[in-house]
């Protein structure tokens, strides 16, 4: 016989050598095709909505256009515009660019049944961030048998911006100002009309955010473009007392409107028109860098946000869906309320009396110097919040997270501001340090209640520490710590308390 007939026969023999085709996804624009790795499927780069760019920047996110064929939804797209990474985890990788209205999905390619769904919202102070950074992975989240979502939406300037001359040629009733969380607002409905095409519930949707993601999450809860378009939130360290801007009034704690800031802007460019403002450079519009806090990025525009946060929890406004609510033990610890910025000036208007008990409640001045502004930023507030979301009637949990891994270089006597990042996406990997084995636990922990909240709107499940809820069992709370999971009272609850005093006299 000749050697191409045992070749021949030998091929015939061998088991055939089979590949899993690319999943598939069927949404509203068209097909997509995704990756699947270890149980899960992912699409990236999924547009939902148009390219915000020339005649549309700013103005309301347009639907996204159908394409022929088939897309393929193996990469990230870029990042929105904004400033140098500061070596922030949850920046992303570049490219950067206006057209950056992506989102990313990850589904388990096993499921049965509709499956829920959670949109994380990135932090950055509306200034940075995105949803395509590597900290942000869905998949091992996914594999707990959720859906995740990530969405990249308009940041800066470009997401949180108004001029008269852009106000002017609006229609009637067209909303302006807050692009950023119209382009969540559409993200969220881009998921409720899609979310089926990834095995996802459209009736269970839950958003979660960190930090500026956060105070966009409690801006949803208050939103009545937002309503009924998610049914369980979870705000990360996403303050709560805070004012936002008008568009063409001032702030209720004064300061210019988002239209005289726009124009102060306007004029550094020599810009004066609407058509000068879209040939702008989109570089030259992050100098100087807007500010969050202050007021630049935290609009109230009147349609997407129609109020401050915590007068719309106190008047039960708010969504009455679940709701987890927390801070970490050392949020803003190298910030100190002595410094000329709008974190350090929110101590201010404290009298002679409430600044000697603050003191004392803070066991002297390097105390009160190195925790009151976490304090007063993060820890009062969602405290607040949450009181006002059980007394409404809506099922509230509030924790506090104090995991500190032995390898964080940082002297800040706790957990910092959004370390826990890693913890609830169940990503250590990304932290670039070495983690303990209790870091492996505590990560464990944290995903499993947030993705049990998303499944049933209580984190609670057999197995675990019970998470008290916060309505039956008032300030008390589920403490993340180096040795595990502990339900407690609330930490420094004297602190808060004389906290909560001032604020209520100032406002």
């Amino acid at each position: 016989m000749s050697l191409v007939f045992f070749l021949a026969a030998a091929l015939i023999m061998t088991p055939g050598r089979t590949t899993t085709p690319d999943p598939r996804a069927v949404v509203e624009q068209g097909v997509l095709i995704g990756r699947a790795e270890d149980g899960v499927s992912s699409f990236r780069g999924v547009p939902y909505a148009a390219a915000p760019v020339g005649p549309l920047r700013w103005r309301a996110p347009q639907a996204a256009t159908s394409w022929e064929g088939q897309r393929d939804a193996g990469q990230v797209g870029a990042i929105c515009i904004q400033p140098p990474a500061n070596g922030d985890p949850g920046v992303g990788p570049l490219p950067m660019s206006e057209d950056c209205l992506t989102l990313n999905v990850w589904t388990p390619v096993e499921r049965a049944g509709p499956r829920p769904v959670m949109v994380w919202i990135h932090g950055g102070g509306f200034n940075n961030g995105s949803g395509t950074a590597a900290l942000y992975d869905g998949a091992n989240l996914a594999r707990r048998g959720v859906i995740v979502v990530t969405v990249n939406y308009r940041l800066g300037r470009l997401g949180f911006f108004d001029h008269p001359a852009l106000a002017a040629e609006r229609a009637r009733g067209e909303p302006g100002g807050n692009y950023g969380m119209m382009d969540i607002v559409a993200a969220l409905e881009w998921v409720r009309d899609n979310a089926a095409a990834f095995g996802g519930d459209a009736g269970n949707v839950t958003v979660f955010g960190e930090s500026a993601g956060g105070a966009a999450v409690t801006r949803l809860m208050i939103s009545p473009q937002a309503r009924g378009l998610f049914h369980r939130a979870v705000v990360q360290s996403g303050l709560g007392r805070d004012s936002g801007v008008p568009l063409d009034a001032p702030s209720a704690i004064g300061g210019p409107s988002l239209q005289d800031r726009g124009v102060g802007f306007a004029q550094s460019v020599g810009a004066t028109t609407a058509a000068q403002l879209r040939a702008v450079p989109a570089e030259a519009l992050l100098r100087p860098a807007p500010n969050f806090y202050g007021g630049d990025n935290l609009v109230i525009d009147g349609q997407v946000v129609t109020e401050d946060v915590e007068a719309a929890f106190a008047a039960g406004r708010e969504a009455p869906v679940p709701m987890i609510i927390g801070t970490n033990s050392a949020e803003f610890w190298w910030i100190r309320p002595s410094e000329i910025s709008p974190y350090g000036a929110i101590d201010d208007a404290l009298t002679s009396q409430e600044r000697v008990d603050l003191y004392a409640a803070y066991g002297g001045e390097d105390g009160y110097r190195a925790h009151v502004v976490s304090d007063l930023a993060f820890n009062e507030p969602a405290r607040h919040l949450a009181r006002l979301h059980a007394r409404n009637g809506h099922p509230t949990y509030l924790y506090r997270f104090d995991v500190v891994p032995d390898s964080n270089p940082e002297p800040s006597g706790g957990a910092t501001h959004a370390s826990e990042r890693p913890y609830v996406f169940d990503n250590l990997h990304t932290v670039g340090r070495p983690m303990a084995e209790r870091d492996d636990r505590a990560a464990t922990a944290m995903a499993d209640y947030w993705t049990r909240f998303a499944t049933t709107g209580d984190p609670n499940e057999a197995g675990r520490p019970v998470w008290p809820e916060f309505g039956a069992q008032r300030d008390r709370l589920l403490e993340f710590t180096n040795d595990g999971p502990e339900a407690k009272p609330i930490p420094f609850a004297d602190r808060l308390d004389l906290i909560e005093a001032y604020y209520a006299r100032i406002r």
